[in-house]
């Protein structure tokens, strides 16, 4: 590599911020997940016992889309929740290849009893950031990734 591009490159503070965002990613994420687990849960199951808990029931096939999971996963996760007794399968009236995962009583009582605390293990992680500074985070991110999105098409 030619001593101009090098030095370009090391202007350039894309790496360092790839960097950054990864290892700021990872500490929030073994945070939450120790949170997590110590309620019973893996942070997927928590994922999509959130997912139902706030929109309702939602089809097998859209669940992974919503909380990034691979579709294989799904049937997986919905069965472990299934056998905890916090989700059900409907099977859909007018489409019988579709099949919907809906949160029952208990997932309603565990995540009313969990989410406050967890709630506020999230607020403390982001703590280190004002409101503003959390605003700007937001906008920022999201506009790297519908950014990054747009490259795959």
């Amino acid at each position: 590599m030619d001593k101009q591009l090098y030095n370009q490159k090391k202007q350039d503070p894309s790496l360092k911020l790839f960097v950054v965002l990864t290892k700021a990613y990872r500490s929030v994420v073994d945070q939450v997940t120790v949170d997590i687990r110590k309620k019973g849960l893996n942070p997927t199951e928590f994922g999509v016992l959130e997912l139902l808990y706030h929109q309702g029931e939602q089809p097998l096939q859209k669940i992974g889309d919503k909380i990034l999971l691979a579709s294989g996963s799904i049937t997986y996760v919905v069965d472990k929740l299934e056998q905890k007794g916090y989700v059900t399968r409907k099977p859909c009236e007018k489409d019988r290849r579709i099949t919907y995962a809906s949160i029952t009583d208990d997932g309603k009582i565990l995540l009313n009893e969990i989410f406050p605390e967890h709630w506020q293990q999230i607020e403390s992680i982001t703590d280190g950031l004002t409101t503003e500074e959390k605003r700007q985070a937001i906008h920022l991110l999201k506009k790297m990734g519908m950014h990054a999105d747009q490259l795959k098409k």
